[in-house]
């Protein structure tokens, strides 16, 4: 009996001639993706099918996020420079170009009744707009980082947002205020998702762990002992019944009441960008650079579903609490749907330039998945509608049985008279003879990946055999070892101090060693502990390394000394410009004297690495959105 797999990937395909920065899954349908890219492109594509379905151009910078409408007729885009545009997707049109944030856009998300729509950018805010009426209704202000990810509640009344600052905000729509702030995570929050029945919230961080929130009491229901990788994206099952969380090469699913993982299975999918559920089946979707690839898990073979009847499961899994639900009926007028959002602080409408709607153009690439998908209500009514079938699952592998079939005796008679002829050329070197027979047995050589050049039939070249390729790889084992161990023993040490107590000793003992890895090692650790450890004098004593660490040939060392900048600038920067600016003291203050000695050294390292900044402004990809965030903090300094 042939067993399917329970996990696979469905397919893996170029989506823009630069790297990809986003991308969105349908919620509704599971069955359509948007991309955004460096190409300042928005591509549209069918999950499992490699063609791009129609492409939409009119942003002039990277585009940054994406979102799908409830009912994914329409979609939006937010771009590195602040734009919002919004496509109809049945009439293939831009409907709406927005402006008003001040900087790059990183989360989106439309209202459940399509007429409004949130945005939230590294400008710390996040903007509520009214799509028909084109223009921003409120902007909500209390973030002190990026806004990472925001989501409407499934009643409409609601906005979570999560930030780089570790907060999560409650907001009420017709209020027009935060009903609170939640702040037991220690990382970046990158996702939060409503229960899609009851007054419950989950929220994802950098710090590994997934917190569930009760909504009438703003209080933590409970916490995840903590993933082996940040939390990137999660989803509740349609019915509520559990989470599911998909981190770095690994899926787990969660219970809250009591918490509890229920299964945990490595899939090498790499860091999930966004996952939805359908038909049974969890479809995941992740990019890497111009590459997006897809993943489908088969629910029914998950525990604590697999192998269990769907209502015996259901009683499983529900746990006997009192939550209330949310009222999830759409308002029956507009004028109660105007209702339910705020009024105050409404900002001078968005107009649409003529000349932008004629830049801002869809591409439809293939006309035929186009009508089947975003204009099925042209087709003729009497045509039944076409139920969508679950993604077929492959059989599981089975490892080849060696030599299975030894039967044929009379076939190796017959052998023995073509041997002679590779038996020819035997007066050359016995090796000649292996490299000239034929792979029967396709066995790999060293030879078959050595150059034209230095392959044994020429001349010139210099034989290799697999003892010295082999030699060369140990040789090369042997020096990466050498460097990896030295590196362990510095950080040993450094970690000794640490444990200690003396963090400065330690930072001052790892400066001397004169290792970039170590000081990166060492400000990774920092980066993730944003409060608590950081004071003046570690950033006067770190700014000269962070400045080297800009130089890097290293991708990874400038984006470390980046995100070390970022906590600098955020938490000392005003300190800094404000002890530098301040009147003389009169008579003897050694600590302030100190402390303005300490803010002059940091102020003249931070005018140094500015001037380095300004000569990477050119850099793309994601290293260039992070020199481009650290220009922006520096404006504070000015």
């Amino acid at each position: 009996m042939s067993h399917t797999k329970r996990a696979w990937k469905l397919q893996e395909f170029v989506a823009h001639s630069a790297n990809v920065n986003c991308l969105a899954l349908g919620q509704k349908s599971g069955r359509v993706l948007v991309t955004g890219g460096e190409d300042r492109k928005v591509n549209l594509w069918a999950v499992g099918k490699p063609n791009c379905i129609m492409s939409l151009t009119g942003h002039t910078t990277p585009v940054e996020s994406v979102r799908f409408g409830p009912d994914e007729e329409m979609v939006m885009a937010g771009s590195m420079s602040g734009a919002l545009k919004i496509w109809d997707l049945e009439q293939a049109k831009i409907i709406r170009t927005l402006t008003g944030h001040k900087s790059s856009i990183r989360s989106l998300d439309f209202h459940p009744y399509g007429d409004y729509a949130a945005s939230g950018s590294l400008d710390f805010n996040i903007k509520l707009w009214d799509i028909r009426r084109k223009g921003c209704i409120y902007n909500y202000k209390g973030h002190t980082d990026c806004v990472n990810c925001l989501r409407f509640s499934p009643d409409g009344k609601l906005i979570a947002s999560g930030g780089a600052d570790g907060l999560v905000k409650i907001w009420d729509l017709t209020a027009g205020k935060v009903l609170t702030t939640l702040n037991l995570h220690c990382g970046p929050v990158n996702v939060v998702e409503f229960h899609p029945k009851e007054l419950l919230l989950g929220t994802g961080s950098s710090d590994k762990t997934i917190k569930f929130w009760d909504l009438e009491t703003f209080s933590m229901v409970s916490s995840t002992d903590g993933n082996s990788t940040p939390i990137r994206s999660m989803a509740f099952h349609p019915d509520g019944l559990c989470l599911f969380s998909g981190g770095k090469d690994l899926l787990k699913v969660y219970g809250w009441e009591p918490s509890e993982c229920h299964d945990s299975i490595p899939i090498s999918w790499g860091d999930v960008a966004d996952i939805t559920l359908t038909q049974n089946q969890l479809v995941r979707a992740s990019f890497s650079q111009t590459n997006v690839s897809c993943y489908v898990v088969d629910v029914q073979r998950v525990h604590p579903f697999g192998g269990v009847p769907n209502q015996e499961g259901q009683q499983q899994l529900n746990s006997s609490h009192n939550r209330k639900s949310f009222i999830t009926e759409r308002p029956p007028t507009q004028s109660s749907r105007q209702a339910s959002v705020p009024k105050e602080e409404a900002e001078e409408p968005t107009h649409d330039n003529e000349d932008e709607k004629e830049t801002s153009t869809a591409d439809i690439k293939n006309p035929e998945d186009y009508r089947e998908i975003f204009q099925p209500k042209s087709r003729i009514s009497r045509s039944p509608t076409r139920k969508m079938e679950p993604f077929p699952a492959p059989p599981e592998d089975v490892p080849s049985e060696p030599e299975p079939v030894k039967k044929p005796p009379p076939a190796r008679k017959t052998t023995p008279e073509p041997e002679p002829a590779p038996k020819q050329p035997v007066k050359k070197t016995p090796s000649k003879k292996e490299s000239e027979e034929p792979p029967e047995n396709s066995a790999i050589s060293a030879q078959d990946f050595l150059p034209k050049s230095e392959q044994p039939g020429n001349k010139k070249s210099t034989f290799v055999t697999d003892e010295s390729v082999l030699q060369t790889i140990q040789n090369g084992h042997d020096a990466m070892s050498a460097v990896m161990s030295s590196r362990s023993k510095n950080l040993q040490i450094v970690r000794a101090m640490w444990t200690s107590g003396n963090t400065k000793t330690a930072l001052d003992s790892a400066i001397s060693m004169r290792d970039p890895s170590v000081i990166v090692d060492l400000l990774n650790v920092l980066n993730l502990k944003t409060y608590g450890l950081w004071n003046l004098d570690l950033c006067s004593s770190l700014l000269p390394q962070v400045k080297d660490l800009l130089n890097s040939k290293y991708e990874s060392h400038a984006e470390a000394a980046c995100n070390a900048l970022k906590i600098i600038l955020r938490n000392f920067g005003p300190v800094i410009k404000s002890n530098i600016t301040s009147a003389p003291s009169i008579g003897v203050d050694l600590s302030r004297e100190e402390r303005i000695q300490k803010c002059n050294a940091c102020y003249n390292f931070l005018s140094e690495i500015r001037i380095t900044l300004e000569k990477k402004q050119s850099v793309s990809g994601k290293l260039g959105n992070l020199y481009k965030e650290v220009q922006i903090l520096m404006s504070t300094m000015d």
